[in-house]
C-alpha cells in the first residue's frame, strides 16, 4: 500500500450549458433527441472567452482546501493536469496557479499531460510523493476543450466539454491509501486521437480522432478491463470487493459497453457524461467529486479508478479509504 489519503475534492463547470439544440443548429438542423441518443450527452459546459485555465484551476483547488480545512500554504506541491495545454506552453501554467493562490517560495509545481489518464498519473506522482514525506499535494485538473473544436469537424465537436477539478493528498490514515496501481502505453497506437494540425501549416489547431469509434471504444474496453484484473490481483481483491467504479467517460455509449465489459452493477458508478460531456482528464477527478458528495462513502470502502487515453495511455488504481 501507498499510504496516501484523499483528503478533499472538488469540481467546477465552466460557462452555461451548451444544449443539443445548439448544436444541431450549427449542424445544419439535426434532431437533438437524435444526437443525444447517439452520444448519451444531453449538455456540455463551453468556457466564455477570455476564461482562462489558471483562474479556474485556482478556483477549484482552493475550494478542495477549503473543504479540506487547510491553506494554500499548506500545500508542498501542486500538480496541475491538462490535455488542452493550459494557458501557455512555457512556463508551466502551475506556476499561474501558485501566483493566483499567492504561492510564492512555499512549494513546487509542474504540469503533467497524459491525456485523459493525466489525473491517475498525477495521483500516482502525489500519492508517492506525500509517501516519501513531500506533501500535502494539490492536484488541479483543468480541461478548455472547446477551443479546439468546430461544427465543420462534428466527432469531436458533439462530445466535448470543459471542465476543472482538484483533489488534496494528504498522509494516509492507518489501512488507507492506494493498494495499487498500474499503468501503461501502447505506443503504436498514438495517433488515434491528436490535437492540433500533422504540421506546421499555420492551420486552427482541431481534435482530430483519427480512429474509428469501434477502434476506440475496442481499445479502451480491452485496455480497461486488463488495467482493472491487474489491480485486483496486485491488491489480493475481486470486483465484489470494490464498493465504488469511476472510470474514464468519453460518451455515455461508450461508457454504458466498459460498465458491462467490466460486469460492474450500476449503483457502483457514478454517470457524470450525461451532463458534461467528454472533458478528457477531468472526467476521473469530476466523477470522483461527486462521489464524495453525493454517495454515501464509508470507512473501509474501495474505490476502483480506471482511465485511458490518446497516447494510448492507460491504467488503473485501487483507494481504501481508512477502515
Amino acid at each position: 500500500m501507498i499510504p496516501a489519503r484523499i483528503v478533499a475534492t472538488a469540481s467546477h463547470l465552466p460557462g452555461p450549458p451548451v444544449p443539443n439544440r445548439d448544436l444541431a443548429a450549427a449542424l445544419g438542423g439535426l434532431d437533438p433527441d437524435v444526437l443525444e441518443g447517439k452520444t448519451g450527452i444531453a449538455t456540455r459546459h463551453w468556457i466564455t472567452p477570455g476564461t482562462t485555465a489558471s483562474s479556474l484551476g485556482a478556483k477549484v483547488l482552493r475550494d478542495a482546501l477549503d473543504r479540506a480545512g487547510m491553506r494554500p500554504l499548506d500545500l508542498a506541491r501542486v500538480i496541475f493536469v491538462s490535455t488542452s495545454g493550459g494557458d501557455h506552453l512555457c512556463p508551466a501554467t502551475a506556476n499561474d496557479v501558485c501566483l493566483a493562490l499567492d504561492l510564492d517560495g512555499s512549494c513546487d509545481c509542474f504540469d503533467v499531460n497524459n491525456a485523459c489518464m493525466g489525473f491517475l498519473s498525477a495521483l500516482d506522482i502525489a500519492a508517492r510523493s506525500v509517501a516519501t514525506g513531500m506533501g500535502p499535494v494539490g492536484i488541479v485538473v483543468v480541461e478548455t476543450l472547446s477551443p479546439f473544436l468546430s461544427p465543420e469537424n462534428p466527432r469531436p465537436y458533439l462530445v466535448v466539454g470543459d471542465a476543472a477539478a482538484a483533489a488534496v493528498i494528504g498522509p494516509g490514515r492507518p489501512g488507507e491509501g492506494l493498494l495499487a496501481i498500474r499503468t501503461g502505453n501502447r505506443g503504436r497506437l498514438n495517433g488515434s486521437v491528436t490535437i492540433g494540425p500533422p504540421g506546421l501549416s499555420g492551420a486552427r489547431e482541431l481534435i482530430q480522432f483519427a480512429a474509428s469509434h469501434n477502434d476506440l471504444t475496442a481499445f479502451a474496453t480491452a485496455a480497461l478491463k486488463d488495467s482493472t484484473d491487474a489491480v485486483l490481483r496486485d491488491a489480493g481483491c475481486t470486483l465484489d470487493d470494490v464498493d465504488w467504479v469511476l472510470t474514464h467517460q468519453p460518451n455515455g455509449r461508450m461508457l454504458e459497453r466498459i460498465v458491462a465489459h467490466l460486469g460492474v452493477p450500476s449503483h457502483k458508478v457514478v454517470p457524470v457524461v450525461h451532463e458534461i460531456g467528454s472533458v478528457a482528464a477531468a472526467s476521473i477527478p469530476v466523477s470522483l467529486d461527486r462521489l464524495y458528495r453525493t454517495r454515501d462513502v464509508r470507512r473501509g470502502d474501495k474505490v476502483l479508478l480506471a482511465g485511458v487515453g490518446a497516447g494510448m495511455s492507460y491504467g488503473a488504481a485501487l483507494y481504501q479509504v481508512a477502515p
